[in-house]
């Protein structure tokens, strides 16, 4: 199937960023699609690729139970930017796609495409002009506070959960049919499972709750292997990441009564010790075992392509991630980031800045005292 199908889009409020319409709306409208794209954001952690991976299982085996076993599946994963060394082995044979270059994608159609874990236009920015011929027929599943209204006319989005794992593992439910998330298959438990144990620190940051919890139990009594999970993900480091840990926390500096950490990779760092550019994920998680640190700051020289966008000559890029403690009178990062056209979660958001690392941590340490002051 090539070109756009267009279809009438639901007449939700595309005028501000948030739910216009139900899980089992968007169950509903993909029963009958035939080609669907499940995308997510640039440089996807273990939420999007867990996400996104367990939402097409799900999509693929109600296919599989509706019709002839003969039929090519009907969804597919894309994913574009650095990706963790890890993928491959959380991926295996469901179909997917790493998208290279954007014209890999140009005649590429759909009649429907599901975004998980943003929202965000400056996070798809690669695949932008192709979502933007596919408007009709999209749908966002997401948990951050910050996106843009219109990205899609369907969107569910759940700031209380702490991954984009939780609605979509209710997503995978409504669509196979299951009473409960414990009748779930365990390929698209597995995957889900993953997505809420990466993006809460496998269970030791703020954002766990009960309900986190529970949706968890549901998901492990499918038989997922919780152990062997957290051995193939975080037990498998490639010496090249520790090297480059090393030179971040070589850089490590201190500001504002030592309660402001700041870390700096560079791409000479990643050269001298073959670190690719997925490896610096979790690195704010080591400043912020420092005793008088509430918010953690890791600045990475970056390119372009890391984003998915076109270099232009001259320009820098510097990636800010930034993590802040839940204890009384830290900081609220999500709202830092926003003044730099970035976002997140209260407790863990991020961005890009259009200049070099030394302008965007003076900038960034400006912002932290604006709102500790306020």
């Amino acid at each position: 199937m090539s070109g756009t199908t267009v279809s009438s889009a639901p007449a939700v409020n595309t005028a501000k960023w948030g739910s216009g319409i139900g899980l089992p709306e968007i169950a509903e409208w993909l029963r009958t699609k035939n080609k669907i794209v499940v995308a997510t954001h640039v440089k996807p952690d273990g939420d999007a690729v867990g996400s996104s991976i367990g939402l097409v299982r799900a999509l693929n085996l109600a296919q599989k139970s509706a019709g002839p076993v003969s039929l090519p599946p009907r969804a597919r994963a894309w994913y574009f930017g650095p990706r963790p060394s890890w993928i491959k082995r959380v991926v295996g044979e469901t179909p997917s796609v790493s998208i290279e270059n954007v014209s890999e994608i140009e005649h590429e159609g759909a009649d429907a495409v599901v975004i998980v874990d943003t929202g965000s236009w400056v996070q798809v920015e690669m695949i932008k002009p192709w979502l933007k011929s596919h408007g009709p027929e999209i749908a966002v599943v997401d948990h951050h506070a910050q996106g843009d209204a219109d990205i899609a006319p369907r969107r569910y989005v759940d700031t209380t959960n702490a991954a984009a794992a939780q609605p979509v593992a209710e997503l995978c439910r409504l669509i196979l049919q299951k009473k409960t998330l414990a009748e779930l298959p365990r390929e698209v438990a597995e995957p889900l499972y993953l997505g809420m144990a990466t993006d809460t620190g496998w269970f030791k940051h703020s954002n766990v709750t009960p309900k986190v919890l529970r949706t968890a139990a549901d998901l492990l009594a499918t038989g997922v292997d919780h152990a062997a999970l957290y051995v193939n993900i975080e037990q498998r480091e490639r010496l090249p990441r520790l090297k480059l840990l090393g030179r971040a926390l070589d850089s490590l500096k201190l500001y504002d009564d030592n309660r402001v950490a700041v870390m700096t990779i560079t791409k000479k760092d990643y050269a001298e010790t073959g670190a690719q550019a997925s490896d610096s994920g979790g690195f704010a998680d080591h400043s912020q075992t420092l005793e008088t640190v509430m918010v953690t700051v890791v600045l990475t020289e970056a390119d372009a392509s890391e984003f998915g966008m076109e270099a232009k000559a001259g320009e820098k890029l510097t990636k800010v991630s930034m993590r802040s403690k839940s204890v009384a009178g830290s900081v609220d990062v999500n709202a830092v980031a926003k003044e730099f056209g970035g976002g997140g979660h209260v407790r863990a958001a991020g961005a890009k800045m259009a200049m070099g690392m030394e302008e965007a941590k003076a900038k960034l340490l400006e912002g932290i005292r604006k709102k500790w002051n306020t």
